[in-house]
């Protein structure tokens, strides 16, 4: 069965389209655009106008696009900065009002474990690290745990003070015991781009926390898998570094499965749609 997940996160909206079959994904195609709808959230606990504008043009071309690829099923998954906003619950129904899309709002606990089965079965040993805009998840086997503590949060709260915002990372984190991170989060995926490599060094975490503090704008942008993730991808690494210190681990590998991989197992379960039926929150909003 062809279907399509969707994230919309903190910081990103992304999209898979895949092939699920005997509890496989195969992907077909995945997209993510910098959307930004955990914007001021943190502060003013609500979603705001420009950010779900930006969010509903994204869609637009997402649903234009799954239909063009055969999806017969989309869930459209929310994340930190949906479950932290009062007008979260009636965003989802204007979504799946406006798109047909089914909808799902993920408390922390429900994430993570999304993300465990996207991932797969973890050697023993192993710690899942998702570095999300509004929350980060650890998950092994056994513990798994969401954090407020998040990319933009942390970018609107601390600025471009490091001390402070490593002090309230450091405060978060839970003790475990593990031999092996995994990272599933665009954070470790532009670290892998910019060192040529699926494993993420500590060094090289370092190295890229100073070329960040150094450099213009422009050189950033350049650099980068997704430029408009610039402005908040020190904090970001700044999680991930805490982190692998926290946990004694001396770097991360960057994993191609994720939140949504479990996304489309969960999008090949719905119920097939029945032809007229208004979608499930269709009443909620207006």
């Amino acid at each position: 069965m062809r279907v399509a997940a969707i994230d919309l996160g903190t910081n990103a909206t992304r999209l898979l389209v895949a092939d699920v079959e005997d509890g496989r994904v195969a992907e077909v195609q995945r997209r993510t655009t910098i959307t930004k709808l955990g914007e001021g959230v943190d502060a003013r606990h609500r979603l705001l106008p420009v950010p779900i504008a930006r969010v509903r043009n994204t869609l637009t071309d997402y649903r234009r696009e799954l239909e063009s690829l055969g999806a017969e099923r989309t869930l459209a998954v929310a994340t930190s900065a949906v479950r932290d906003a009062e007008n979260g619950e009636a965003f989802l129904g204007e979504i799946e009002w406006g798109y047909g899309f089914a909808t799902r709002l993920l408390t922390g606990d429900e994430e993570a474990a999304m993300t465990l089965r996207g991932v797969g079965p973890l050697e023993p040993g192993t710690v899942v690290i998702d570095v999300g805009g509004g929350s980060t998840e650890l998950i092994t086997e056994s513990f798994r745990t969401s954090m407020n503590i998040g990319s933009v949060r942390l970018t609107e709260r601390f600025g471009i003070h490091q001390g402070a915002a490593a002090a309230y990372i450091r405060s978060q984190l839970p003790a475990l015991d593990v031999e092996r991170a995994l990272g599933v989060d665009g954070t470790t995926a532009e670290l892998a781009g910019l060192a040529g490599s699926a494993t993420v060094t500590l060094a090289t975490i370092d190295e890229t926390l100073e070329w960040l503090a150094v450099t213009s704008e422009e050189e950033r942008r350049a650099r980068l898998i997704l430029p408009d993730r610039s402005e908040v991808l020190a904090a970001g690494v700044l999680i991930l570094r805490e982190t692998l210190r926290h946990l004694g681990l001396g770097q991360v590998d960057a994993s191609d499965r994720d939140l949504l991989n479990g996304a489309a197992l969960e999008a090949a379960e719905l119920p097939e749609a029945v032809e007229g039926d208004a979608p499930p929150g269709a009443y909620t909003c207006c």
